[in-house]
């Protein structure tokens, strides 16, 4: 096999700069909010048969805005190497593109388009330089990833439908470290309701209970159970990354309409985070219970909007994949990359848990994300596609098994 050196040596000529900021530029050109990624991904579907890749156009259940999805073979058995993104942006105003000195900017440049033009680029390069002697490449990019709007069944579909490799880049925003572990998570929204109508505070029923006061309860009870997660959650062994503590958060509560009303709902809002190890179906079972016992003892009814993020992830430092990559990160940047958490919870999640297969988080230094003021290294966009080509042709080379 040849070394990593050989191989990035060899692939650098094709990682072209230009090719890869046009791309970055005609997908953050496209306004894609989550559930609204039909256009880019028509747009993404062009570039690729323009360089003359057939590109497959699944939809993972979600019609209105089909996935992206090239499948780049050497020809020879081996492995397969996965790049995944997703083309939708929060809902926010749209920014347009633009190239400020090394910084690429616009809606989306830092998550994740730029990032995604970069594996196109990786893709590329392959292709030109015939550095993957073995196996192949799989590129896919999707919709509906950004919570709330998003809730990641587009790419579960495409899994379950088998586009999926045998270890998986994602793009995203992290260049340091690199994430073993990361909490799942989910969305909740309660609403706290009586019987009667809204009406002027010294009109109120005094036989109807009081949402706002059952909010309290509930708050009460939801920092309790905060505390418990708090406590029962494990050190980390030493020398092991901190994912953190499992946790429950309140983050909005919402009640009538003017100062003196006595209001018929109360609205709260938050998180719900968990561990690895822990079911998930059981989280949600206990959190609904606990929401039922207050509205026992407060005398309201209180219905639960429960939405699933993403579920906790975990990576075997034992994979063959994880080497691959530290070799081939050691050989562009003199050192491997540190070990760490992951902050947030993103599709390598989804991979980890559906498919049980590999994922490693790994982007361009970028900044801005969830802003309208985003922004990615073109830089490190180069690296990033440099080494992805690279990890892809030294990890596809493996026999399999």
């Amino acid at each position: 096999m040849n070394s990593s050196k050989t191989i990035l040596e060899r692939l650098r000529p094709h990682v072209r700069r230009d090719r890869l900021v046009e791309t970055a530029l005609a997908l953050v050109g496209v306004p894609s909010r989550t559930g609204e990624a039909g256009e880019v991904s028509d747009t993404l579907a062009r570039i690729l048969r323009a360089d003359g890749f057939t590109v497959e156009r699944p939809t993972g259940g979600y019609e209105a805005a089909p996935a992206v999805a090239v499948r780049f073979d050497s020809g020879t058995p081996g492995r397969t190497m996965q790049f995944n993104g997703h083309l939708d942006t929060v809902h926010l105003p749209f920014v347009a593109p633009s190239v400020d000195g090394d910084l690429l900017r616009g809606s989306g440049a830092s998550d994740m388009k730029a990032g995604i033009a970069a594996a196109v680029e990786a893709v590329r390069a392959l292709r030109d330089s015939g550095a993957l002697t073995a196996g192949s490449v799989l590129l896919t990019a999707h919709d509906l990833h950004e919570a709330p709007w998003g809730d990641g069944r587009q790419l579960d579909g495409l899994i379950r439908a088998g586009y999926v490799g045998d270890a998986v880049l994602l793009p995203e925003p992290l260049h340091d470290p690199l994430p073993v572990v990361g909490r799942g998570s989910a969305v909740w929204k309660a609403a706290i309701r009586r019987a009667g109508p809204p009406v002027h505070e010294v009109m109120r029923p005094l036989d109807e209970p009081s949402v706002i006061s059952a909010a309290g309860r509930l708050i009460a009870a939801l920092d309790g159970l905060n505390d418990t997660l708090s406590a029962e959650s494990p050190r980390p062994a030493s020398g092991a990354p901190d994912p953190g503590k499992a946790s429950t958060f309140i983050g909005q509560v919402h009640a009538g309409e003017i100062f003196n009303q006595y209001p018929q709902v109360c609205l709260l809002e938050g998180t719900r985070r968990w561990l690895t190890g822990t079911d998930r179906h059981e989280v949600e079972r206990d959190f609904r219970a606990l929401l039922g016992r207050v509205a026992d003892k407060s005398r309201t009814q209180i219905d639960c909007d429960w939405q699933f993020i993403r579920d906790a992830f975990y990576l075997d430092l034992d994979d063959p994949f994880v080497a691959v990559f530290q070799e081939n990160y050691s050989a562009l940047s003199g050192r491997p990359l540190a070990i760490g958490a992951k902050p947030f919870v993103d599709d390598g999640n989804c991979f980890c848990a559906v498919a049980n297969v590999p994922a490693i988080t790994h982007g361009p230094k970028a900044g801005g994300q969830h802003t309208i003021d985003e922004w990615a290294s073109i830089d490190d966009l180069m690296r990033i596609a440099l080494l992805y080509a690279a990890t892809a042709a030294t990890y596809c080379a493996l026999p399999k098994g």
